[in-house]
């Protein structure tokens, strides 16, 4: 649920600011968050059958985020200077 309200606050803050929105810019690819989101369902979907495979996509999206996203901070950096 916290990848789906983070994609919903995402939407939100973007639609708020406008089309030439900064964070719009940031987020433009967001493959991460998406495939974040999709992966949560999954896993929900196939628990009640397949817990191992559930646990797995957890850990996969755990392991996903790892490496940190640095779009926002090196928007926000061009834009400042």
């Amino acid at each position: 649920m916290a990848a789906i309200a983070y994609l919903i606050l995402q939407q939100q803050i973007i639609a708020s600011q406008g089309p030439d929105s900064v964070l719009k810019k940031a987020v433009k690819g967001d493959w991460k968050g998406k495939l974040s989101a999709i992966l949560y369902v999954v896993a929900i979907s196939v628990a009640f059958w397949w817990q191992w495979v559930s646990l797995t996509l957890y850990v996969l999206v755990a392991l996903l985020w790892l490496i940190p996203d640095r779009r926002i901070e090196n928007i926000l950096r061009n834009a400042e200077t």
